[in-house]
């Protein structure tokens, strides 16, 4: 645990009864714990509750399934799938062999940005190593699927640019680029959740009810704008590694 770090009671929880598996796995990898009584830090137990809280949503929703009478679990869900779809269509060639990768990313950075609005938790996505994280996901993500739809020689070939003699050039600005921007992505999705989580908190400690309901409204919605805008970016990489025309 870090020193200003508050611990919220569910790091309590796991540095109380898995703090020696932990420990253990540190040590085996060289990078021991800074704090061996407080191995376990906020943000990785609420990531590990989030993917907990999502698996039990999706195991209701798949025990309520139903094409006769849908309930409205199914249809929040059913309409989210149409939404990436729609999205992935628009922006990627093929798109729908993509939408597994874009919707898993959409539905866990957005539930990681809503549990900080429950008091007692925190979003996992305004620590750093979180949207670092999920920036690199996306990075080998579509690199991987451009040598997969090209070939190695024809996905290498775009960095060059279009004519031969300006390779010199276009490929330094290239690989700078493609560098750039899992470290935009991961400012992009800390900075705002971080922001967000720290103004309605100073509100929540300031007033009650009204003010504090707005900005939580706020919160809210700025969880679910950067996880669309995340899996947005996501897509337009996606879409830039595979199309053909290069």
């Amino acid at each position: 645990m870090q020193e200003h770090e508050v611990e919220l009671w569910t790091t309590k929880l796991f540095n109380q009864f898995l703090a020696a598996p932990l420990n253990s796995f540190l040590n085996a990898i060289g990078k021991p714990a800074a704090d061996p009584a407080h191995p376990w830090e906020n943000w990785i137990t609420m990531e590990i509750l989030v993917v907990l809280i999502i698996m039990v949503v999706f195991a209701l929703l798949k025990s309520r399934l139903s094409a006769d009478k849908p309930g409205g679990l199914q249809l929040t869900f059913e309409a989210i799938y149409q939404f990436v779809a729609g999205q992935a269509h628009d922006a990627v060639e093929h798109g729908s062999k993509y939408v597994p990768f874009f919707g898993t990313l959409f539905i866990f950075i957005l539930f990681m940005n809503l549990i900080g609005v429950i008091p007692g938790f925190e979003s996992p996505t305004q620590t750093p190593a979180v949207p670092a994280a999920l920036a690199l996901s996306v990075f080998l993500y579509y690199h991987a699927q451009g040598f997969r739809a090209l070939g190695p020689g024809k996905y290498l070939l775009h960095f060059a640019g279009p004519v031969w003699w300006l390779a010199p050039i276009m490929i330094p600005i290239e690989v700078i680029s493609h560098f750039a921007r899992p470290l935009s992505l991961t400012i992009r999705l800390f900075a705002n959740m971080f922001a967000g989580e720290k103004v309605t908190m100073t509100f929540l400690a300031l007033t009650y009810l009204l003010i504090p309901s707005v900005f939580m409204g706020l919160h809210v919605f700025v969880a679910f704008l950067q996880a669309f805008i995340f899996m947005l970016l996501a897509m337009i990489y996606v879409g830039g590694a595979v199309a053909h025309e290069h």
